[in-house]
């Protein structure tokens, strides 16, 4: 009779998505009760997701537009601020749900087998409520100001997607290093408020001089902004800005994968 022994996976291993699939129930699961746990118990309920970001854009108006009169291109500050706080909630949402994913679920991790990936990836949708929630918002302010959809808005579906990729990257790495380092948690605090000032969510991509704006767009929040404005507001797709930071994205995501995988065969017995 054969023997089989089972062994664990050594080196760098690709994403099996086919293992993934297998389990798209429970990722839907998981998915469905982040939703309904969110705003369980509130008052508000779901107009949470459109509360927060307003607090934001009224908040960024008065000092950064009024006060300090940071540069718009021309565009009101409202509107300029609204088109990019609504992204870059869901964003940094997303990013810090994701990266702690691991730590905060640990309890079920050691009961049964399941592709541990689903964890970091499940904010990546649950958040996508939230997002199409605040879109009420952007939609009444582009009304408000009378701005008319043009071409670009044929675009938007894509940069939706682009702009998913990024706490996708940065969660794989993140939760993964959580499980290990528990500092992340508190450097993600840190992290999130300088992300916000090193992208062009607060003021216009074209202050950036010329000579520093390959450096600049290889962050990738700057190709999500600027491409949501370019969308939304009208005018050229500012590529310059935008296919560099895509391909940081991609490259995150793919790193971020390959080390997940790397670090899944010990997560239970490190957490």
């Amino acid at each position: 009779m054969p023997v089989i022994t089972i062994k664990p996976p050594t080196g760098w291993e690709a994403i099996d998505f086919k293992e993934l699939r297998q389990y798209k129930d429970l990722f839907y699961f998981l998915v469905l009760r982040d939703i309904k746990v969110l705003y369980a118990q509130t008052i508000l309920g779901f107009s949470w997701a459109i509360f927060n970001p307003a607090i934001q854009i009224i908040v960024f108006t008065v000092i950064f537009g009024k006060i300090a009169k940071l540069p718009t291109d021309g565009i009101p500050y409202f509107l300029f601020s609204t088109v990019a706080i609504i992204p870059w909630t869901y964003i940094s949402d997303a990013m810090t749900k994701s990266s702690q994913s691991l730590v905060s679920e640990q309890s079920m991790l050691g009961k049964v087998y399941f592709p541990r990936m689903i964890y970091p990836l499940t904010p990546l949708l649950s958040k996508l409520v939230d997002f199409s929630i605040s879109l009420l918002l952007l939609v009444g302010v582009l009304i408000y100001y009378k701005v008319a959809p043009t071409w670009n808005m044929l675009l938007l579906p894509g940069f939706v997607l682009y702009m998913v990729l990024i706490p996708a990257g940065i969660g794989l790495w993140l939760s993964s290093l959580a499980v290990r380092f528990r500092d992340v948690k508190f450097a993600m605090a840190f992290i999130i408020r300088m992300l916000i000032y090193t992208a062009p969510v607060l003021y216009s991509a074209s202050s950036i001089s010329p000579e520093y704006r390959l450096l600049y767009s290889l962050n990738p929040i700057v190709g999500v902004m600027e491409g949501f404005r370019a969308c939304l507001l009208g005018g050229a797709i500012p590529w310059e800005f935008i296919v560099p930071g895509m391909v940081t994205a991609v490259v995150m995501v793919l790193t971020g994968a390959m080390y997940f995988r790397r670090m899944e065969r010990v997560i239970v017995d490190v957490i």
